[in-house]
């Protein structure tokens, strides 16, 4: 009895920690708002890229995506910062966002110059993967709209202050893209926080985008930075180490294998170094094949793990997004239930969803979130 009167006690202190930190409803006019590059993502279905003659498209973009999740799926009021040139590509990933439900108030338009030497919207070409080969992407996004976006481009005065905002979540990616958007991400959080908006970041590594504008030790210095405006902070293994110069115990150079508890140490470290951290979460993949991988995630909260349930052999149909769908439940665990168990378990749970549907973006309800995270429900038929 004492023992669980302490754990109630525990989680109880943890869910007034996270609800006293964010805005109620009433108080702000989004749930959720992302600032990052949406891109057009052109999928050859089951043909390589170089032999395709047909392709299906999605818009797709690692910040958005843990928007629209959240309003698709978790049915939170949703906005996009971002930017766009003004032609019929432009046109297309709108019609998209729409379908989508996502407010673009605070999306920039630029007047297309015909041929894309000054301004375009970014392709993003990716394959699935099957069995022993690899998913694999290759993107087309140099001089994007969204890559030009610099300081003072948005009135943040206006998103934050006048609107509101209860959580903001951007990322690495975004902040990769150019020599100016970090400087983007730096000051839309710092205004953020000056109007109590809470801040997620998933560091959400890529070597190829920081290889022209300063390689991983830019990516030190600008993450490390971005780092002190950020309650919850997103990443894997390879993300802490390459972007916030933390060590994990026994991690070669290929992220090949974690062990859990190096990595808890790595994060108390983190902590450490970032007293603003409020929660961290990751996922830990195991990948077997393109189609075949092991499942679960990792929160740290108020001093306290928790870990999601365990999915071995988790069937893959499609990974690109998975990630993100990751962190738009952890978001509305956070935010909603203020429950950090909860909040990772309808992480990994519409995670998992995500990957069994083509796209970036999840076709999962709230209701299946729920019941693959509280129950033991497998895929039975659903009558």
């Amino acid at each position: 009895m004492a023992l669980a009167l302490m754990v109630f006690s525990e989680n109880f202190k943890i869910q007034i920690i996270m609800k006293n930190c964010i805005k109620d409803k009433s108080s702000a006019e989004f749930d959720i708002v992302s600032l990052g590059e949406v891109m057009l993502r052109l999928d050859p279905g089951e043909d390589r890229i170089r032999t395709a003659r047909n392709f299906r498209v999605w818009e797709g973009g690692g910040e958005y995506n843990v928007a629209r999740g959240l309003k698709k799926c978790f049915g939170l009021r949703a906005g996009l910062v971002s930017a766009f040139a003004k032609n019929e590509v432009g046109y297309l990933i709108e019609d998209f966002i729409m379908q989508g439900g996502v407010n673009m108030d605070f999306v920039k338009w630029v007047k297309a110059d015909g041929a894309g030497r000054k301004v375009r919207n970014g392709l993003n070409f990716t394959e699935r993967g099957y069995g022993i080969r690899g998913a694999l992407g290759c993107s087309d996004r140099g001089n994007s709209a969204a890559s030009q976006l610099k300081p003072g481009d948005i009135d943040w005065e206006s998103l934050f202050g006048d609107r509101g905002v209860r959580w903001f979540h951007t990322g690495g990616i975004f902040a990769a893209l150019s020599e100016t958007t970090g400087e983007v991400v730096l000051e839309a959080a710092k205004a953020a926080k000056k109007h109590g908006t809470i801040v997620s970041y998933d560091l959400n590594y890529r070597p190829s985008l920081w290889a022209d504008i300063g390689g991983q030790a830019r990516a030190v210095e600008i993450n490390s930075e971005i780092a002190k405006y950020v309650d919850v902070m997103i990443g894997n293994e390879e993300d802490f180490t390459a972007c916030l110069g933390m060590k994990v115990e026994g991690l070669d150079e290929n992220i090949s294998k974690i062990d859990v508890e190096a990595f808890k140490e790595m994060i108390k470290n983190a902590v450490k170094k970032y007293p603003n951290f409020k929660a961290t979460a990751t996922t830990l993949r195991k990948v077997k094949s393109a189609t075949l991988n092991d499942w679960s995630a990792i929160c740290w909260c108020g001093g306290n793990f928790y870990e999601s349930k365990k999915r071995e052999n988790l069937e893959i149909f499609d990974r690109v997004g998975g990630g993100d769908s990751f962190a738009s439940g952890v978001i509305y665990g956070m935010m909603e239930l203020g429950d950090p168990q909860l909040a990772v378990d309808y992480g990994a749970a519409h995670g998992a969803l995500a990957m069994t549907t083509p796209g970036d973006t999840s076709t999962a309800r709230l209701e299946e979130v729920k019941r693959l995270a509280e129950t033991s429900a497998g895929a039975r038929v659903i009558r």
